[in-house]
């Protein structure tokens, strides 16, 4: 069966409407690699400080005990963000999935997209204030004045 031009021309501005989505996507996936690249740092730094403790005297084994708490905070906080940012991008694929389901199967998807959206800027809202708290965390923890 070969489509009409109303049904090809449905079909494309149901393509337009998921460009929009898919530039949100990508932004995810920077975002997510960032995240990433932080939770690797941290853990080598981690890995560096284990070793440190372990050849260390015994009296200084502390400030390398109060290090790793502040690398497990960190840690932690990564991979909540990690995890809003997942969401996020798999509730962006779903709002794709869905638009393209409405078009195909003739329904009206509106509602449906919009809690999707609503709920995929949620989980990236929560994911970029975790990247705010992990930042926060890490410069308070740095004395470069020297003091």
């Amino acid at each position: 069966m070969i489509p009409t031009d109303t049904e090809l021309s449905s079909l494309a501005r149901t393509i337009q409407l998921s460009v929009a989505p898919v530039f949100l996507l990508t932004a995810l996936g920077t975002f997510l690699g960032l995240l990433s690249t932080r939770l690797g740092r941290i853990v080598d730094r981690a890995r560096v400080v284990v070793n440190a403790a372990a050849a260390a005297p015994a009296d200084a084994r502390a400030r390398y005990h109060d290090e790793l708490v502040l690398q497990g905070r960190r840690r932690h906080l990564i991979n909540l963000a990690i995890s809003a940012g997942v969401t996020a991008a798999l509730l962006v694929c779903s709002i794709i999935s869905v638009l393209f389901l409405g078009s195909v199967l003739h329904f009206n998807a509106s509602r449906v997209v919009a809690v999707l959206f609503v709920a995929a800027m949620l989980a990236f809202t929560v994911a970029l204030v975790l990247f705010l708290r992990e930042i926060a965390l890490a410069v308070a923890s740095v004395r470069i004045d020297g003091r």
